[in-house]
């Protein structure tokens, strides 16, 4: 199996990892009494596997990184949402809707003239210690703009998620190499200086993901699916020495794709966003009555596309209906 084709093997793996663990959490929430704090969630056996299959879907995507290009593997990510469509109307006991089969379409056929477009070459290139910093500096600089005082605050902190979680992806498949091609000391300044920025980025992600979906959860949720491996392409463009296949006359087959994928994570977000999830033993008598809204969010490299957090709470918002968040549990990854 050559580098591309591990790395999107990993990626898809990935994703799958990533749907499962949301969907998981998601009818957690929904069982879950409304006043249930975190400690009576450490008592169950249905939180730890989450866990564990968010912590396997960060492993196997920092593996792609390994043997992919940021161009290849952050876009990728996206296929959380498409593996969630089928998962989450499989437990919700419904059938995916139209607006989701369009969703899924669409995003798939963009993935895919992206994936033709992209250098398909394992990374050997990273980042130096000057340009890791600088990168940190600026994208420090950008989340500062976009979290002043505004409109729209919870697309601008979709967006600030979306961009760290993706500069923490770069960072990453730098931390990855650097450690695994043993050409220098495992614990040299540049990488532990870059781990800890890791950490800070992919922390900082998650928190600007809970903050954007105070409001709601379609668009900011597409926000930050889109916003993930946009960063990271720059990042790998302009400083990694990726490239896309054909030159310019590549770049067609690469707006038009990312061009669907964007139309595809916009309609899976919406759908996603007003799908109900039911669980439980009084599921039957639920589905007769209003069910709670539980939406899934989507997951970015180590910071997700994220976040795969669930939130649950009537979002009507009229005839007295109060929306209200729920168990907020999840990581976002690259």
């Amino acid at each position: 199996m050559n580098a591309t084709a591990a790395a999107v093997a990993l990626s898809l793996v990935s994703a799958v990892a990533y749907a499962a663990a949301a969907v998981a959490q998601a009818r957690l929430a929904g069982r879950a009494a409304p006043d249930a704090g975190v400690l009576r969630l450490l008592g169950r056996g249905a939180w730890w596997a989450s866990v564990g299959l968010n912590a396997g879907g960060a492993l196997l995507h920092v593996a792609a990184l390994k043997y992919g290009p940021l161009t290849l593997v952050q876009p990728l990510g996206a296929l959380t949402l498409v593996a969630a469509v089928p998962m989450g109307a499989r437990a919700a006991g419904r059938r995916v809707t139209t607006t989701e089969w369009r969703g899924t379409a669409l995003t798939l056929l963009g993935l895919g003239a992206l994936l033709a477009t992209t250098g398909g070459a394992a990374p050997h290139e990273t980042l130096g210690l000057p340009e890791a910093l600088a990168v940190a500096a600026g994208t420090v600089a950008v989340v500062a703009g976009l979290g002043r005082p505004g409109a729209r605050p919870g697309l601008r902190h979709a967006a600030a998620s979306g961009i760290t979680s993706g500069v923490a992806s770069a960072l990453t498949q730098t931390l990855t190499v650097s450690v695994t091609d043993r050409t220098g000391p495992l614990l040299s300044g540049r990488v532990v200086v870059v781990a800890l920025l890791v950490s800070t980025f992919a922390a900082a992600g998650l928190l600007l993901s809970q903050t954007a979906y105070r409001d709601g959860l379609g668009a900011p949720l597409a926000v930050v699916t889109l916003a993930n491996p946009m960063a990271a392409a720059v990042i790998g463009l302009a400083l990694l020495g990726e490239h896309l296949r054909g030159g310019t006359i590549g770049l067609l087959p690469a707006l038009l794709g990312t061009a669907a994928a964007v139309r595809g994570v916009f309609l899976l977000s919406r759908a996603q966003a007003r799908a109900p999830v039911v669980g439980g033993r009084d599921a039957v008598a639920a589905r007769a009555a209003t069910p709670s809204r539980v939406v899934i969010g989507s997951r970015g490299p180590l910071g997700p596309p994220t976040a795969l957090d669930s939130f649950s709470g009537d979002r009507s918002g009229g005839e007295g209906g109060s929306r209200r968040p729920g168990n907020e549990l999840g990581y976002q990854s690259a």
